[in-house]
């Protein structure tokens, strides 16, 4: 919750990576209270007997939403992909706008890679957007499970890596009003 809450202040892509691995944790631990309690809550040291009750309850509700969502066994939140579409607009308007001309020579590297990436990570109607972060999350899991070191991880890291990173760091500067999208902020 607290992890959640700071990576949503500090980079939005953080936070959508973050909720999809504690989605994952809590299908794994079969949303029981039980376990999410010994397993995510009870090893913190950090947190006050008080606060653990509201650490369960806001694990639970995510688990609420996946159930109500009929996404027990796969899939993501519809807050996450609804974040994902709104990255992906940013995305479309830096193509276009004045602001985003770095960011267009950032996009222009991975670009003709997509079409491979987009094979491989299957669904060829998701937006570039969300294909980078499935690419992202699925490197993520690759790591977790030690099979980070093949050739595909590192250049899926190369390539989206600085994508999500620029647009992400973009995205946090229009909602704190640092840039306006119409004009040149270099």
């Amino acid at each position: 919750m607290d992890i959640a809450q700071a990576k949503r202040r500090e980079n939005i892509a953080e936070y959508i990576l973050y909720l999809w691995q504690v989605e994952d944790l809590l299908r794994a631990l079969q949303f029981s209270p039980e376990a999410i309690y010994s397993q995510l809550i009870a090893p913190r040291t950090e947190l006050c007997e008080e606060q653990k009750p509201v650490y369960l309850m806001w694990y639970l509700d995510l688990a609420g939403l996946l159930r109500q969502e009929g996404k027990e066994e796969k899939g993501h939140l519809e807050h996450t992909l609804h974040l994902i579409q709104d990255l992906h607009d940013l995305h479309l308007q830096l193509l276009k706008l004045p602001a985003g001309e770095h960011y267009r020579k950032t996009f222009a590297r991975l670009e003709g890679e997509l079409p491979r990436l987009r094979a491989v990570m299957g669904n060829p109607g998701m937006s570039d957007t969300e294909l980078c972060f499935r690419a992202l999350y699925a490197v993520m899991l690759y790591r977790i499970k030690g099979q980070g070191d093949r050739p595909a991880v590192a250049d899926t890291i190369d390539l989206v890596s600085p994508v999500i990173a620029e647009l992400a760091a973009m995205h946090g500067k229009v909602e704190r009003g640092e840039v306006d999208l119409f004009k040149d902020n270099a």
